[in-house]
């Protein structure tokens, strides 16, 4: 790992992130949202991914120090996260992140992969600072989003053979943010599952779709966040 554990302001406390820098001394800002596990090495290591394309990326950790690897625990973690917590961490990162020396634009892109593709949408949906929006396969029960004060651009990346986000969620995922006036450029991996960008995970990774993924992502951000 690369990068450095770091503290920003939330909601009248203090939350810590995983804090990865280009070699540049300025460059765009990301904030890289976590799976259900937790802060893992993999999410430390897409935030260093990150700064090695020449962006600032902080990864927050939502769940203030635990990790599993086993996914009832996952689900358990998941479940029992308050979102106006989580909201209330993520808009302290944007702050921070907007804040940091060698951070430009002054607006973030937020890209999140499962419970945190859920997440990123709803950060974008509640900060202006927020320039754009990645979603892999995003999924949470508790969250609900209101479109209304979108403004960044979406992109949206998802699993034919996604158990948890089908292809009907992923319509109406895109009709609603449509519907709403936003922008949003939906794409669904065939022959490929959920958390198939996870590298960690050989039982779900693809290699080809996640490099074509990565690179979508890639253009995607230094197209909104020059």
């Amino acid at each position: 790992m690369a990068g450095q554990l770091v503290e920003f302001a939330s909601n009248g406390s203090k939350a810590q992130g995983y804090l990865a820098r280009p070699s540049s001394s300025r460059g765009p800002g990301v904030i890289v949202i976590q799976e259900w596990w937790g802060l893992v090495d993999h999410i430390k290591g897409v935030a260093d991914r990150f700064a090695a394309e020449g962006f600032f990326a902080l990864a927050p950790d939502l769940y203030r120090g635990e990790t599993t690897t086993s996914p009832d625990d996952a689900g358990r973690l998941m479940m029992a996260l308050k979102i106006d917590l989580a909201v209330a961490d993520l808009a302290g990162c944007i702050k921070y992140l907007v804040e940091l020396e060698g951070v430009s634009p002054e607006k973030v892109g937020t890209v999140g992969f499962c419970m945190g593709g859920q997440l990123a949408l709803a950060a974008a949906c509640k900060s202006a600072k927020v320039g754009a929006c990645a979603d892999f396969y995003g999924v949470h029960p508790g969250i609900t989003l209101d479109f209304s004060a979108l403004a960044a651009p979406v992109l949206g990346i998802f699993a034919e053979n996604d158990g948890f986000v089908n292809a009907e969620a992923v319509r109406k995922l895109e009709n609603d943010i449509r519907s709403a006036g936003k922008r949003c450029d939906f794409h669904t991996y065939p022959g490929v599952d959920h958390a198939f960008f996870n590298e960690s995970r050989p039982d779900v990774y693809n290699e080809d779709a996640a490099k074509d993924a990565w690179g979508r992502t890639m253009r995607f951000f230094r197209e909104h966040l020059a």
